[in-house]
């Protein structure tokens, strides 16, 4: 029986950390049903000490109260129950996937602690055959950025707090989404996958189109008006090979136009963004190198502050990271890793003063410039399913202006995988 590697349970594969290959397997009359997903939480400790206003900036400006904050949350990959189904019919494999991922956070209030925000990432069915290949249609990791997030080392940990505040409250963390790749996200798709032709295998297809973002500031950043009349297209090639010397390279891409940008009459556009990235394996040694560059699909989340206020005009983009890790004959994975995502201005975008306090009217000034981050972790598996984890990240935004926001950002926790 094939057994389905569900998404957090490859990406923890992709890590070298130790975890089940499948759930709870159940047959179930012409049906084999896989119950899978994992646990897990952290204590999360940052320590900020700037106050500057850096929208998109993704280092803690200081708050009111003082430098630090403490938190327990979920980590970049959240809390995850999956159910799949599979079997063979008339010569095809047919799956489906349903999922959903509650957050471990709680809020203060009356009642006294109730939960984080809770998601739905999952809903899809596959069909085909190891002869012509496979297709996807509906919920789903995007295609886009995928290889990505599934190398970043805190995939099991925390990474970048982002938005998450002292009282929880929220899903997940960033991880190294913003500080070196934009987040593939999960999302409606319709997509075909080639067979695996001695180490070669591309996927390729359309995607739901999405509306321009504001992390910004209305006056900043356009946002789209009404839906879109095309869907994006997306796609990546790789290569895998094993050996004494394994690894995976692979080249991608993703296309969307864009209608009724905010701000211009009926301008139209596009998102458009390629990347390339590689991971090898030697001596108990992993290397991973990844850098994208677009124009319009602006930073952190596709198409968050991509075009200018005004003119519409579209702002480019860049970013990448380099990771080195060593897994110990303890078991334990040491890592570290450096990244960093760039927005540059539009063209005939002008620069205003930034608010250097961080209070009243946002300006151009102060839009991010970029997002940077410092992570060094260690990863010990503990039993087959239970990792233990401690990582270190200082997070640096800056904004149009040259002014910066730090984060030192410590968390300790555990996550287990079924």
């Amino acid at each position: 029986m094939n057994k389905k590697l569900n998404l957090a349970v490859a990406a923890a594969l992709a890590l070298g950390a130790t975890a089940a290959q499948a759930g709870i397997v159940i047959p179930a009359g012409d049906w084999t049903v896989d119950i899978n997903g994992n646990v897990n939480a952290f204590y999360i400790y940052n320590d900020s000490s700037d106050t500057n206003g850096v929208s998109g900036g993704l280092a803690n400006a200081k708050n009111a109260n003082g430098n630090s904050t403490s938190s327990i949350n979920t980590g970049l990959l959240p809390s995850w129950l999956g159910i799949t189904g599979k079997k063979r019919e008339n010569n095809l494999d047919i799956s489906w996937t349903i999922s959903f991922q509650p957050g471990a956070s709680s809020k203060t209030g009356l009642g006294g602690g109730s939960g984080g925000g809770s998601e739905h990432r999952q809903a899809n069915l596959t069909f085909g055959d190891k002869s012509w290949g496979s297709v996807k249609v509906g919920l789903d990791l995007g295609v886009f950025g995928a290889n990505a997030i599934l190398n970043d080392q805190t995939l099991l940990g925390v990474g970048s707090q982002g938005a998450v505040g002292p009282q929880g409250g929220t899903t997940t963390t960033l991880g190294r989404i913003g500080t070196g790749f934009l987040y593939a996200d999960f999302t409606g798709q319709i997509n075909y996958t080639t067979p695996d032709f001695n180490g070669f295998q591309a996927t390729g297809g359309i995607r739901q189109p999405w509306n321009t973002v504001n992390l910004a500031a209305a006056n900043l950043s356009a946002a789209s008006s009404g839906s879109q009349d095309s869907p994006g297209v997306e796609g990546v090639v790789s290569y895998s090979w094993a050996g004494d010397f394994s690894g995976k390279v692979w080249l991608e891409g993703m296309h969307q136009d864009i209608q009724g940008i905010a701000g211009t009459v009926n301008k139209q556009d596009s998102g458009d963004v390629g990347g390339v990235g590689a991971s090898v394996n030697f001596a108990g040694f992993n290397v991973v190198g990844y850098y994208y560059h677009g124009s319009g699909v602006g930073t952190t989340s596709i198409f968050a502050d991509g075009f200018a206020a005004g003119t519409g005009n579209s702002r480019d983009s860049d970013g990448g990271y380099i990771q080195g890790k060593y897994k110990l004959p303890t078991g334990t994975t040491l890592a570290a890793s450096w990244g960093e995502s760039n927005l540059d201005r539009a063209s005939g975008e002008t620069l205003v003063a930034a608010n250097n306090t961080g209070v009243g009217a946002l300006t151009t000034g102060n839009v991010v410039k970029s997002n940077e981050m410092w992570t060094i972790g260690a990863y010990h598996a503990l039993t087959s399913n239970l990792n233990l984890v401690a990582e270190f990240s200082r997070v640096t935004s800056e904004n149009q202006s040259g002014n910066e926001n730090k984060s030192n950002i410590f968390d300790v926790g555990a996550i287990l995988f079924f």
